[in-house]
């Protein structure tokens, strides 16, 4: 395996890493939602060119869990904390941080909304200027995930995640996440909007079509994107897709160095 080659600057920096001249960053816990639909299709964000990290990648919805992600108010329907920290091997608050996390950051990156008023409903409508205003304070902070559930009478469907996939960014990043995977079907009566924020442009693909796209070299997919998309082209439908069996293995790209060039290779 040749692997994704390093810009001049990080294989710079992965020189340092792997020589002990620089430490590694602490990853922060993550979580990332593939938000299904019949075809199967896939949900994907092109990051705007001005983040920080992965700039002008098609990712999928996710981010960081945030300390109130743990709150142990939140309205929980589904298998409990302590069943995800199995599932997810970490510990139980971690699995609670990283179950909210998910619901939260698909919510505010794609408007949907894994939760409903009861542990088998789930909320039909989420585009009024009402929900735009949740959804815009949860960003900012202003707002509490327990908080924006508990106003609304409505409870966390965890039975509506399923457990995917665990990446941590390789060592010799100065951004690094520790994140799961998990894969969910878009409820009925919900749609994605594009809600702006990181993102410049979103869209719904097959993910042969998405796979196809990078190899052409029409989109820039990261490693984990690239092989849980690869992963789902294997599967027929969104049914297929959730009967998958899951064994979740930590994988971490490393840098190595093959004839003079520091590449990232994926075991």
């Amino acid at each position: 395996m040749t692997g994704l080659l390093l810009p001049a600057e990080l294989a710079a920096r992965a020189r340092d890493v792997l020589a002990g001249r620089v430490k590694p960053v602490q990853a922060r816990d993550a979580a990332t939602v593939v938000l299904l639909r019949p075809g199967p299709e896939v949900y994907l964000l092109r990051r705007k060119a001005t983040m920080a990290f992965a700039a002008g990648a098609y990712v999928f919805p996710g981010g960081s869990v945030d300390v109130r992600d743990t709150d142990h108010d939140v309205a929980w329907a589904g298998p409990s904390p302590a069943e995800w920290a199995a599932v997810l091997h970490a510990d139980e608050a971690v699995a609670r941080g990283l179950v909210c996390a998910a619901v939260r950051e698909t919510f505010e990156e794609s408007g949907v909304l894994l939760a409903g008023p009861g542990p088998h409903d789930v909320v039909a409508d989420t585009t009024g200027d009402d929900w735009e205003a949740d959804r815009l304070a949860l960003i900012d902070h202003a707002l509490g995930f327990a908080e924006f559930l508990a106003r609304r009478g409505l409870v966390l469907r965890t039975d509506l995640l399923k457990a995917w996939a665990h990446w941590i960014t390789p060592e010799v990043e100065t951004r690094r996440f520790d994140t799961r995977f998990f894969v969910a079907v878009l409820p009925e009566g919900q749609r994605t909007r594009d809600v702006g924020g990181e993102a410049d442009q979103v869209v719904w693909q097959q993910p042969a079509d998405a796979l196809d796209l990078a190899h052409r070299g029409e989109i820039f997919l990261m490693p984990p994107t690239y092989r849980t998309l690869s992963e789902l082209a294997g599967c027929a439908d969104v049914a297929e897709v959730l009967a998958a069996p899951r064994d979740i293995v930590t994988v971490m790209p490393k840098a190595v160095e093959i004839d003079g060039e520091m590449r990232l290779v994926v075991s």
